[in-house]
């Protein structure tokens, strides 16, 4: 029997194929959601049980990925039915500082507990470019940091005239340094320099501030696990997780996609579960994006961008930015400021991180943390 498009047998048929298909969908999505809560209530703890030098509470992504099935139906948002904050009680305030001071006394344990165990410590090389006052002053951090926490440190300092192949020889000697596990770059480098040509000669394996495009690469696709996450999203993400924020469901929003802060805190959201928007400076309507959001990380670097209205009551917000302006009461001529209004935030979200004291303190702890990684992956120490 032949049936012609448009015949009342042709669209019974349609209708019957697309009530069984959406029956099968409806039965995928449940039985999907049921092994997602599964996963994410008893993988965690398994891992966590399995990991008695564990430092860090973020599980490794690779435990995160569940199958990506969409069930027919959705939930419309009714933008009349989000919380609102009748109440004057001011954010929780996120303690970056003491948060990140945890993490360097567990990482000490490690690196003493290694050195007992192998006479070997971690080793991290910095490699610094110019005369820059900021990058000097988060170099001279770094060093101070490997030093409290046992990491041996070495440095190369080169000045701004110098040749790119002086930088690269530099590289490549680190490479090479069996007691080195982790080489850092710091950034920015002179606008002279070929900043991507430069990076590609770092070793994958060395790569602790995770830029590597195989780092980042396996940070964007599922059942991928790189072997270093960038420094900052990757503090941000602990932050989250220790404040016991749920990120799974959640609307979250980046502010800022540069590839040091902005695109990988997106990536490590998403592998997280989270519904992730990111707002740039080509974006429309921001304010409106991001007062949607559960969760806002904002890495913009514009002093007070973010300003109460731009939030949703209730929401939790992780501010990257660090920017000085000038105040003539304060003891330099100038302070720090990030990229949220933090006295209006104050009174709207429901914990946000200070600046300086958030997140800058984090971002040390993750390369202290990546550099132990590495060295453990090199020794087989677990």
């Amino acid at each position: 029997m032949i049936l012609f498009l448009g015949s009342p047998y042709t669209k019974i048929m349609r209708m019957m194929v697309k009530h069984a298909t959406r029956k099968r969908a409806l039965g995928w999505a449940k039985e999907s959601k049921r092994r997602f809560y599964s996963t994410m209530t008893t993988a965690p703890n398994a891992w966590k049980d399995n990991k008695s030098s564990q430092i860090l509470l973020s599980p490794p992504l690779v435990s995160l990925d569940v199958p990506e099935i969409w069930g027919a139906n959705s939930n419309h948002y009714d933008p009349s039915s989000g919380p609102k904050r009748s109440d004057v009680q001011l954010a929780t305030i996120i303690d970056g500082k003491s948060i990140a001071e945890e993490i360097r006394l567990r990482i000490a344990s490690e690196v003493q507990r290694m050195k007992e165990y192998m006479g070997k410590v971690p080793g991290l090389a910095v490699i610094l470019v110019g005369q820059r006052k900021d990058s000097q002053t988060y170099v001279r951090n770094k060093i101070k940091a490997c030093e409290e926490v046992g990491i041996k440190s070495v440095m190369a300092e080169l000045p701004n005239c110098c040749a790119e192949e002086d930088i690269i020889a530099a590289l490549l000697k680190f490479n090479e340094d069996p007691s080195v596990h982790g080489i850092l770059v710091q950034l920015p480098l002179p606008e002279h320099f070929d900043e991507e040509k430069i990076l590609n000669v770092l070793s994958l394996e060395k790569d602790v501030d995770g830029f590597h495009p195989v780092n980042m690469g396996n940070l964007s696709m599922r059942g991928r696990e790189p072997l270093f996450v960038p420094c900052t999203p990757k503090g941000c993400l602990e932050l989250l997780i220790r404040s016991g924020v749920e990120i799974v469901g959640k609307k979250a929003v980046v502010i800022g996609r540069s590839n040091l802060v902005g695109l990988p805190m997106s990536l490590l959201l998403q592998r997280h579960h989270a519904t992730v928007s990111i707002v740039h400076a080509c974006t429309k309507n921001p304010e409106q994006i991001t007062r949607e959001a559960d969760i806002v990380v904002t890495a913009a670097g514009v002093p007070n961008l973010v300003r109460g209205n731009w939030l949703k009551p209730g929401a939790v917000v992780i501010d990257v930015g660090t920017c000085p302006i000038e105040d003539p009461s304060s003891e330099y001529g100038y302070r720090l400021v990030g990229d949220v209004c933090y006295e209006e935030a104050l009174r709207i979200a429901s914990a946000v991180t200070p600046v300086p004291g958030g997140v800058g303190p984090m971002t040390i702890a993750m390369l202290l943390c990546n550099t132990l990684d590495s060295a453990k992956r090199v020794y087989g120490f677990a």
